[in-house]
């Protein structure tokens, strides 16, 4: 990947006009790749971007993929794309029908692929992709691979907390440890349609477990290992498994954390609200804890390592319809009970291994490494199951990404090899903060392709990710999508398109997004907005568990005949989407509707902020305020100078009413230890509400909280 300075060098990615290709209506958002975008022509060298310099203005920053990156994409052109995109929208059952034809089916579906009704005015909300395809997605994943030669492969490369602790499975080692604890769970009692939960680090025994799970027809529900007991408590009961598997520790840097303790005091929480579970099988993860510190319960609790090994090394499969459940993934609203998010089989299974296959530029020799935990769908989408069905070989690492210092990462690229990096805007941010040398002083050589998940990454990180950690040469492939969504929804194809960072530019396969206003009116063209879907795609889920009533009024009843997708989006003159954020993260101040994410990336482009967030407060005048919270590049002292310098910056690049009416000074924020930033504990400190913190246990470090309201008033 390269920007160029003269016409010559951009000459190629002038995209020819094609009428066969000319869009139709409902193409309008990718209109404009019939022409090279606005701005193109001569492109400024993007200097590496280091903390503590200026930086340059984000408007018409392209970055082009390199011809010789281009040449060897999967999807090389705009040209392929838009060819690829129109027969997707125009003929889905034909585009989804010859993917699906790629895996292996025990009977193939009926005459039609897609029955959907997401317009509630007609009736209850039904999607279903490949009603009658019978198959199972373990197999898929293991089996199909083996049979095809892939048995030696090396399927998982796993990193332990401590560096130089490590181990490996191939394809027919995998497919042998998942075989056994199918047999296991098989023997006793759990059927097709059962529920397991699994709350477990990352180690092996995670993807093993829901594999495991999937062979046999069981529905497991991932809950990540960082929840409290009571949050643990709210699935068991709302699921009712037949089992929970988990393991007694685990070591998160040089912190142990009892998992079997938050299992035990769930399980006797969900037993007092009605639910009981017979058995507990924990793994002894001996690095962090060995089994005779761990607390019993005889009759209940069952050591992993003394029954599953005793089991047979193959298992016959469950065959499965379609449309049968896979798996229950529940996300935490900011009020309520959690919201269980239901995903099926067969067009989950597509789905997550195309969206795999383009967005990162999937080849059979790269190393793939995501580091989201299985606990999040990223886990489920992007660490098990896409890139298994797609022959990949991963890496799982159980430590955290600044453990025993900020190189670990790279430390880890470097030993694997590893080709291809999907990670989070928090963590590039953290990253930021800790001073390109820790990154500068590996190699990274082999990396080819970078990934973004989870926010939208604002353009300031965006540069540094691409010039110090890909120095200047791989791709990012910035995804949008959500848990509800399955997979990728709109992202880079990274050799297809120039980029422009912080845009996640342009749609999936078979997506059809819509920007429209307060009355679900469709805006054209340069616009903002509310981001919606029109008609269905494979990954899409298919409601929330035991509550489809809370699935259409949430989802579908705001924008009725759309997927309301509760995120702000523009589109600019050029049709590359930027995400705005949660819409109800957006702050009215003084009639002005100014998301959230939009001045945060004002605030972490001044040259001392290392990272921002901001949230809403009550305010006398304007109905709303904004409170942000800024943690400076490290070394850098609190002054009142720089706070001016802070918010005139905010002032510059938005506009006077988007100025913070507070900056408050946060020598750190509080992130759950996967990256994600806990805005409500944010609130709820901005409105002095101390008393309504609620649960900080799935803070990577709870002092902080503390910290923050020591400086609340500073």
């Amino acid at each position: 990947m390269a920007s160029y300075e003269s016409d010559d060098s951009v000459r190629s990615y002038t995209f020819q006009s094609n009428r066969s290709l000319a869009s139709s209506h409902h193409l309008r958002h990718v209109d404009s790749l019939a022409t090279l975008p606005s701005g193109a022509g001569r492109i400024p060298h993007l200097n590496a971007v280091i903390l503590g310099e200026a930086l340059a203005s984000e408007e018409n920053d392209l970055v082009c993929p390199s011809d010789e990156f281009s040449k060897q994409a999967l999807v090389p052109s705009p040209q392929k794309y838009l060819e690829m995109y129109k027969r997707s929208i125009e003929d889905p059952e034909s585009f989804w029908s010859d993917i699906a034809s790629e895996f292996y089916w025990k009977k193939k579906w009926g005459e039609q692929v897609c029955s959907e009704n997401l317009d509630v005015r007609n009736g209850e909300v039904k999607i279903e992709w490949f009603k009658g395809g019978i198959t199972n997605i373990c197999y898929n994943c293991l089996d199909r691979n083996v049979e095809a030669g892939l048995e030696d492969k090396i399927a998982i490369y796993w990193e332990g907390n401590e560096p130089g602790y490590d181990g490996t499975l191939t394809y027919s080692e995998l497919l042998q440890k998942v075989c056994q604890l199918a047999n296991y769970l098989k023997d006793i009692g759990v059927k097709k349609g059962d529920a397991v939960v699994i709350y477990l680090p990352m180690l092996m025994e995670l993807p093993i477990a829901m594999l495991a799970c999937a062979r046999i027809g069981a529905v497991h529900s991932v809950v990540f290992a960082g929840f409290s007991a009571e949050s643990l408590s709210q699935r068991i009961v709302d699921c009712k498994p037949k089992v929970v598997i988990t393991c007694n520790a685990v070591k998160r840097g040089s912190k142990v954390i009892n998992l079997k303790d938050i299992v035990d005091a769930a399980l006797v929480e969900s037993s007092g609200n009605g639910v009981s579970v017979g058995v507990c099988l924990t793994y002894e993860n001996e690095s962090a804890m060995k089994r005779e510190s761990t607390k019993w319960k005889e009759g209940r609790d069952i050591w992993w390592q003394d029954v599953v090994p005793k089991y047979p090394t193959t298992c016959e499969v469950e065959w499965v319809d379609a449309e049968d459940p896979l798996f229950l993934l529940y996300t935490s609203g900011s009020t309520g009970k959690p919201k269980g998010v239901l995903h099926t089989t067969g067009g989950y299974m597509l789905y997550t291994a195309t969206t795999f296959k383009y967005a990162f530029d999937y080849k059979p020799t790269d190393i793939y490494w995501c580091t989201a935990d299985c606990g999040w769908i990223t886990g489920h989408s992007y660490v098990t199951y896409g890139p298994l069905l797609n022959g990949a070989s991963v890496v799982v690492f159980e430590g955290a990404p600044s453990y025993p210092d900020s190189g670990r990462c790279w430390d880890i690229v470097d030993k694997f090899k590893v080709t291809i990096f999907y990670t989070a805007p928090t963590l590039v941010r953290s990253l930021m903060r800790e001073g390109a040398e820790y990154v500068t002083k590996y190699s990274r050589k082999s990396l080819r392709v970078l990934g973004s998940v989870g926010e939208p990454i604002n353009p300031s990180a965006w540069r540094w990710f691409f010039n110090v950690v890909g120095d200047s040469r791989c791709p990012i492939s910035d995804t949008w999508w959500q848990t509800e969504t399955g997979g990728f929804m709109i992202t880079p194809l990274p050799g297809a398109w120039p980029q422009k960072p912080g845009s996640a530019t342009f749609p999936f396969f078979g997506v059809q997004p819509v920007i429209v206003d307060e009355k679900g009116v469709e805006i054209e063209g340069e616009c903002s907005g509310y981001l919606c879907i029109k008609s269905s795609w494979p990954g899409a889920f298919r409601t929330l568990y035991g509550d489809h009533e809370r699935y259409e009024t949430t989802y579908f009843k705001p924008f009725p005949g759309y997927y309301f997708t509760g995120d702000g989006c523009s589109r600019d003159k050029d049709g590359y989407h930027w995400l705005t954020g949660r819409v109800d993260d957006v702050i009215n101040v003084s009639g002005h509707r100014i998301g959230t994410a939009e001045v945060e990336s004002a605030l972490v482009s001044h040259p001392k902020c290392a990272e921002a967030a901001v949230v809403g407060v009550e305010h006398e005048v304007k109905g709303q305020g904004i409170y942000a919270f800024v943690t400076l590049v490290e070394g850098e002292p609190y002054s009142e100078e720089l706070r001016k310098s802070i918010i005139l910056t905010v002032r510059k690049q938005i506009g006077a009413f988007a100025a913070p009416d507070k900056i408050h000074w946060a020598p750190g924020l509080p992130k759950t230890r996967s990256g994600k930033i806990m805005r409500r504990i944010l609130r709820k400190i901005a409105s002095r509400q101390l008393d309504e913190l609620g649960d900080t246990s799935t803070l990577a470090d709870p002092s902080v909280v503390d910290q923050l309201i020591s400086l609340a008033d500073t």
